[in-house]
């Protein structure tokens, strides 16, 4: 037996799996149509960005983000560099230094880029110390300057570092959108099971409430429930608060959902199966209903990611929300709105472009999901 004829055997069990369809379940359906979504994948590697901001911000950001630099105050972003002025390639990026100079005309003090001075970049540098991941104590950032100081997103007018402010603003802004629509999604799926599974006069004053709650505008819902909250709350109770208000009002979209896909499936055979078998009316619901279009329900959570997150943005912005010194996208950009903004230091409108991909980046993976999730598209 020659020696290839002796690997054959061998080699059968590093192929990959054939291609069956009429083998595979549900779920490998829907993740074979999801995959072939460019856009969908697009918007899953822009998640698995935003999610390693959350879990590791305090490693990625080069500053804490209440760490201010009184020499660099209200300063313009410091864009990595190769190659300098004089046409010279550095094998390390560098960020070009600041001097103070001021203005004689608004005798305000401005930054200009100093050429003579350079700073090195440098990876994985000692820096203030943290607990990653809440556990593990360590100093160690992603990147930072040995010499000098680096604010890739510039400064605010207190020093603050923009760059590390945003990132760990995603930790908060995600954990609100998450929140708000893992309670919308339990109170959806519970009262639109009820309403679609027992129907008649339930079904009716529920199919009514929701009707009352989407005919209300919602932005001035939101102002108006967020204006009731007291101002001297601290920001964990502001954070709670805000996060209630949004999935309480939230839930209405799914509710609906749930009961017409109920009153479409509730007299199918394996429901009347379940009933004669003695199943409770709460355990037909959970159990047999429910699972029976799971997919459907996780393509409407993922498409109400954006809702949620655009609510608690707007709210914060308007300055009814978080507010200082909890760290979001919405709070950030409450420092935004002012001329003095606008005119002297617009990088502050940076973190829009957090909620702008975020954003995309849910819608792309809903229309994935609802593709995949959908029996009758093209495969």
């Amino acid at each position: 037996m020659s020696l290839l004829e002796g690997l054959a055997p061998s080699r059968l069990l590093f192929r990959r799996k054939p291609y069956r369809p009429d083998l595979a379940s549900q779920w490998q359906l829907m993740w074979w149509k999801f995959r072939r979504h460019k856009m969908a994948m697009v918007g899953m590697a822009l998640l698995g960005m935003f999610l390693a901001m959350t879990l590791f911000a305090e490693t990625i950001s080069p500053y804490p983000p209440g760490q201010r630099n009184q020499d660099y105050v209200a300063g313009a972003p410091m864009l990595p560099r190769m190659i300098d002025e004089t046409g010279a390639i550095h094998l390390r990026p560098f960020v070009y230094g600041s001097k103070a100079v001021r203005d004689m005309v608004t005798l305000r003090m401005t930054h200009q880029v100093d050429t003579s001075k350079k700073w090195p970049i440098h990876f994985f540098v000692e820096g203030a110390p943290y607990r990653l991941l809440g556990i593990i104590p360590t100093d160690i950032h992603l990147f930072g300057t040995e010499e000098g100081f680096i604010h890739l997103f510039g400064t605010d007018f207190t020093g603050l570092d923009l760059f590390s402010r945003s990132v760990h603003a995603t930790r908060a802004s995600l954990a609100v959108a998450f929140v708000g629509v893992t309670v919308s999604f339990v109170l959806g799926a519970a009262i639109g099971g009820i309403a679609g599974y027992f129907g008649g006069r339930i079904d009716n004053f529920i199919m009514r409430l929701i009707e009352f709650i989407r005919s209300i505008p919602t932005l001035p819902l939101w102002l108006a429930l967020a204006a009731l909250m007291p101002r001297d709350w601290g920001p964990l109770a502001t954070y709670l608060a805000i996060t209630t208000i949004l999935a309480l009002l939230g839930w209405t979209w799914l509710a609906r959902t749930v009961r017409s896909k109920l009153l479409a499936t509730r007299h199918e055979d394996f429901v009347l199966a379940a009933r004669l078998s003695g199943c409770s009316d709460a355990r037909i619901i959970r159990r047999h209903l429910l699972p029976s279009f799971l997919s459907y329900l996780i393509v409407d959570a993922s498409i109400a990611f954006p809702e949620i997150l655009l609510a608690e943005t707007s709210l914060s912005f308007l300055g009814l929300g978080l507010r200082e010194p909890v760290e979001s996208w919405g709070v950030l950009l409450f420092a935004a709105q002012s001329i003095r903004a606008i005119d002297q230091a617009p990088w502050l409108m940076i973190p829009g472009v957090f909620v702008i991909v975020a954003v995309l980046a849910f819608n792309f993976v809903g229309d994935g999901l609802r593709d995949a999730a959908d029996p009758y598209s093209k495969s």
